[in-house]
């Protein structure tokens, strides 16, 4: 790769939860009934939602969920779209004994087309809600629609498998892997001849190691790598210091160029190591929370679209990032109290790691480091 060739523009999103209320207004719903302790019925949360912020017209079109993030991704002009998807994409299995079970109508897979996604992560703990049968329909509608996708997989080696990008001057290998503390049982780890995704059983040095050798096994000269990771729990701003041990080694010894990370309902801080971006939780992209209380000091309403740019070599060049609300099952611009919010948060949240963002005057948040 020439250090002359042009920038790489990333858009990267949190968790995209399409299923249960989200799958019902789209315009193949799939069957509503829940096997949760309280809700048993998906269009109760369409309903919370609509008790929230007022009715929304069913069904919705595949661009409505995405709402401004459409004109964003446009206006940054990305060149590969990454998210995770934490979601099922099937009509068959059977509700895995958890509590919570997320599935969307294949029929609805559009929805990711719509914004002209690249890319899934599938390595976290929604994916196999509905066993295997889910999961293969997820990979082979994935497949059918011409995305990419790593983290899970008919055994352990596609699981383990980067998703591979070309972009100018080389490519983007897209490595995902989840780990227990988010809720992934050791059970759900592909195998030899089994199905599954790719978990991580700790974060220590043997982990690394072993990363490090599974990356350079596919990276070849010119290419950049990212390294997507469910982990960690779902509410709670501090950093863990060995996610931060294992984030550093990543880079220092694996060779990755960003660190996306994920699980959280809420954003969480950044870092810019050795002019490497890692995104400790980049928070909910979209769910069907809306209507659901308990956690408003987290404003888990409240999100980020991530533009990172990096350079020929994978260091960050820039990051913009566009604060949105989630209103009636749709991305919305956040307001200038949300905005403050959301930059006061941050900047909090950064300060340990030497980083810093400031507004402009488009509404969009702009990462500043040492």
């Amino acid at each position: 790769m020439s250090a002359s060739s042009p920038p790489l523009r990333l858009f990267l999103g949190g968790d995209l939860m399409t299923a249960r209320g989200i799958d019902q207004v789209l315009p193949h719903p799939g069957d509503p009934q829940l096997y949760e302790a309280y809700v048993k019925d998906a269009n109760r949360y369409v309903e919370l939602a609509e008790r929230r912020n007022g009715p929304i017209a069913r069904p919705v079109d595949f661009a409505y969920v995405w709402g401004v993030a459409l004109q964003a991704i446009a206006r940054h002009r990305a060149d590969v779209r990454l998210v995770n998807l934490e979601t099922a994409v099937t009509r068959r299995g059977w509700p895995q004994p958890k509590g919570i079970n997320y599935r969307m109508h294949p029929d609805n897979l559009p929805v990711l087309r719509s914004a002209c996604i690249d890319c899934c992560s599938l390595a976290n703990n929604h994916v196999l809600d509905w066993g295997e049968e889910g999961l293969l329909d997820t990979l082979s509608g994935l497949d059918q629609a011409g995305v990419r996708h790593a983290g899970a997989g008919i055994d352990r080696g596609s699981a383990e498998a980067p998703a591979v990008l070309p972009v100018a001057g080389g490519r983007l290998l897209v490595f995902a892997f989840a780990t227990g503390d988010c809720g992934v049982p050791a059970s759900w780890s592909a195998g030899e001849g089994r199905a599954g995704i790719a978990r991580l059983a700790d974060l220590s040095s043997s982990t690394v190691a072993r990363i490090a050798s599974h990356i350079d096994a596919f990276r070849q000269p010119g290419d950049r790598v990212l390294v997507s990771l469910h982990w960690g729990g779902n509410w709670e701003f501090p950093v863990a210091p060995e996610q931060t041990r294992f984030a550093h080694a990543l880079i220092d010894e694996a060779g990755a160029d960003l660190v996306h990370g994920h699980s959280s309902h809420h954003v969480k801080a950044l870092e810019v190591y050795r002019e490497r971006l890692i995104l400790y939780g980049c928070g909910d992209l979209l769910d069907d929370y809306e209507g659901i209380g308990g956690h408003e000091r987290y404003r888990s309403d409240l999100g980020l679209l991530y533009f990172p740019e990096l350079d020929a070599a994978g260091r960050l060049l820039s990051l913009a990032l566009c604060p949105t609300l989630q209103c009636r099952l749709s991305l919305q611009a956040a307001v200038e109290t949300d905005r403050a919010w959301l930059l006061d948060t941050l900047n909090r949240l950064c300060l340990p790691f030497g980083c810093w963002l400031r507004g402009d005057d488009a509404g969009e948040l702009h990462l500043h480091w040492h």
